[in-house]
């Protein structure tokens, strides 16, 4: 984020600044606390406020874990999922596992330590009876509750925020192509008039031509009319890549090495729509240059649950490095689609080398409506 990295920037060293100052403020607040209720003069508060700091330095490990836990486990894989049964049975299991924590650091080694200081004990039933470790599990889940419901709370007012900054940024960014599209605009109906002419004229004479006619206006229907969705079934998507490279295959015939490998079952997913495709026209861009003796692309698509994997791959030469900044805007296009819509939900790759060009995408998918991943289809793996 631009605006106050300090909260908001997710670079490693804003990150480890914030994490310090939050457990070194929550370290002195637990330390001066217990020490003023323990104690109720100055003297003995003065006394006290050392043991209270080291034994507060000690019970940060069971509050990290909780917090930590919260804020990076369950908050992003159920909560933010709205899977509210799992998010509470995980908070339940979460807070008796750290209540048992703080209830053995507490009996084990904090105890010892202050009778070994102070000659105190906080317990008054005998150390190790039920009562004594009643008592340190209540303690400890007070504790750990409070400090990881804090952390728990900023995490999600951050979350919630900067997912109100990515959809201010998708809306300036959809009405910025919408401009450019109305600059350009072909009056639907004309269009798909003149491509129905030309397929009655076809149909007869070539019907391999009414074939193409027939791929480009299903392509052109999916440009104009589901695009404006901001997620389409993952099976339309894959039926216009397939439409687009059989258009492609026709251009260039016998003299492109092509190889496709799609899958037919799409686990009911959906995708934002037309994400790869500006990568796979920069394929066949450099994939069929005239400059190679012998192009070729291959494209790989694979399912795993709801997670798509892509690896495209065309031959490419030392020549056309002249060409590649006009492409390399369709790449940046795809990044910045990527970085607004799947936050920490993709991984994208691209190598290009002086005779290839690699690109491996990872994405995690959202399923339709009603519908919950449980097998895989495919057969594919991803890591």
């Amino acid at each position: 984020m631009g605006r106050y990295p300090f909260i908001f920037s997710d670079e490693r060293k804003y990150r480890l600044r914030r994490h310090l100052l939050f457990w070194i403020t929550w370290w002195l607040f637990q330390g001066f606390l217990y020490s003023f209720v323990a104690m109720y003069s100055a003297q003995a508060f003065l006394q006290r406020l050392p043991l209270s700091l080291l034994e507060s330095l000690i019970f940060l490990v069971v509050h990290m874990f909780l917090s930590y836990s919260l804020m990076y486990f369950l908050i992003p894989r159920y909560i933010l999922k709205q899977k509210y049964l799992m998010s509470a049975i995980g908070v339940a299991i979460l807070a008796l596992a750290a209540a048992g924590l703080s209830a053995t650091i507490a009996l084990t080694i904090v105890e010892p330590i202050r009778l070994a200081i102070s000659g105190e004990s906080y317990y008054r039933p005998p150390r190790g009876s039920w009562l004594s470790i009643h008592l340190s599990l209540m303690a400890g889940l007070r504790g750990g509750l409070t400090i990881a419901g804090v952390a728990a709370a900023i995490k999600l007012m951050k979350s919630l925020y900067l997912k109100e900054q990515r959809n201010l940024q998708l809306q300036k960014e959809n009405v910025e192509s919408q401009l450019q599209l109305l600059k350009a605009q072909v009056h639907p109906h004309f269009l798909f008039n003149t491509l129905n002419n030309i397929y009655s004229y076809t149909q007869n004479t070539s019907p391999e031509a009414s074939r193409l006619v027939t791929g480009l206006s299903d392509l052109l229907r999916f440009i104009l009319y589901e695009c404006n969705q901001p997620l389409v079934p993952l099976s339309q998507e894959l039926k216009m890549i397939r439409d687009y490279i059989e258009l492609e295959k026709v251009r260039y015939g016998n003299a492109l090495d092509l190889h496709v490998d799609i899958p037919e079952d799409t686990n009911d997913l959906q995708i934002a729509p037309l994400l790869v495709l500006p990568l796979i026209e920069n394929s066949f861009k450099h994939g069929t240059s005239r400059i190679l003796e012998q192009p070729w692309i291959n494209l790989q698509i694979t399912l795993k649950g709801d997670m798509m994997r892509m690896k495209l791959m065309n031959g490419k030469s030392a020549e056309s490095q002249i060409i590649e900044s006009a492409s390399g805007i369709g790449v940046r296009n795809v990044e910045k689609r990527l970085e607004l819509l799947y936050p920490n939900k993709h991984d994208l790759v691209v190598t290009n080398d002086d005779d290839v060009f690699i690109v491996n995408l990872k994405v995690e998918l959202e399923p339709m409506a009603g519908n919950s991943i449980h097998t895989n289809k495919t057969g594919s793996s991803h890591g």
